[in-house]
């Protein structure tokens, strides 16, 4: 593999977690202590995983973290 930070998924990845904690640092979420947290939470795994994939030695175990990427996707949506 190469350089994670340069793929384009892990940028946009990145970019969705900064701007869920920009969100929610905002209106309701701001006092809702234990959905922030949550929603937090299941933002980061999308970028590691992206990242844990580019130490991996062979194609089918990258492929696997970036469909666990994918998977933790649905954590956020709401």
């Amino acid at each position: 593999m190469g350089d994670y930070k340069k793929l384009n998924v892990w940028i946009k990845a990145k970019n969705m977690a900064d701007q869920i904690y920009k969100i929610t640092e905002q209106g309701s979420f701001k006092n809702d202590f234990r959905f922030k947290d949550q929603i937090r939470a299941s933002a980061i795994p999308v970028e590691s995983n992206i990242a844990e994939d580019d130490e991996l030695q062979t194609n089918k175990q990258a492929i696997n973290f970036f469909f666990i990427a994918k998977g933790s996707t649905a954590d956020v949506i709401i």
